[in-house]
């Protein structure tokens, strides 16, 4: 059947039409600030005290936008005769957003729980050097993360928190098997109270 002529036409109209009837919504943005989804990706946020300066996150990055830099130093031994060990300590830890793609993957990788997603977005500059923000600012950035939402009554329980809570149980029943077993035991004998001793005949006759 051959296309009827201004079909195309009469669908653009019917569709302006229904839209010319619904009520307009404008947001009054930055008046008013808009009701992001919960995991909405603004801006990655670093917690610095979890990084072991692994650099899975910076390997892992498609762009190459994140920095890193480190030295090592040698810890001490914590009890007599021990080894000394070497640790990673962080020097720079940079993200250069006019670079990132807001993947993800960072986040995913990192192994310690070091970087975060924080739903702030509001933080473009006139100079795009000024997008490449220092381990300062992602610092700052983490006080805007959200709390993780609760779980779901229904699932599973993780099996990180499985396994401290079956050991806290085995400690503590130890623990009290030992308090009973001390609590059981028969009283140590105790040493006879040491008597005067016997006047001698020296003694009588003085």
């Amino acid at each position: 059947m051959p296309p009827i002529p201004g079909a195309g036409l009469a669908k653009g109209l019917a569709v302006t039409l229904r839209t010319m009837t619904k009520k307009t919504v404008t947001a009054q943005y930055p008046d008013v600030q808009p009701e992001l989804p919960p995991r909405s990706r603004g801006v990655i946020a670093l917690f610095e005290e979890n990084c072991t300066v692994c650099m899975l996150c910076a390997r892992e990055c498609p762009d190459w936008c994140i920095y890193i830099d480190s030295h090592k130093e040698t810890v001490p031994a914590a009890a007599p005769g021990g080894r000394e060990r070497s640790r990673n300590v962080l020097d720079r830890f940079a993200i250069d957003f006019s670079l990132c793609m807001y993947c993800g993957i960072c986040i995913e990788v990192c192994p310690f729980d070091a970087l975060f997603w924080s739903p702030e977005f509001e933080y473009a500059e006139t100079d795009i050097l000024e997008l490449t923000h220092e381990r300062d600012k992602l610092r700052e950035w983490m006080w805007t993360v959200p709390e993780p939402p609760a779980l779901d009554p229904g699932s599973e329980e993780p099996k990180e928190i499985a396994a401290a809570r079956k050991t806290a149980e085995k400690l503590r029943t130890q623990r009290e098997q030992e308090t009973a077993a001390a609590a059981a035991a028969p009283p140590a004998p105790t040493d006879p109270a040491p008597t005067d001793p016997a006047p001698t005949d020296k003694e009588g006759q003085a």
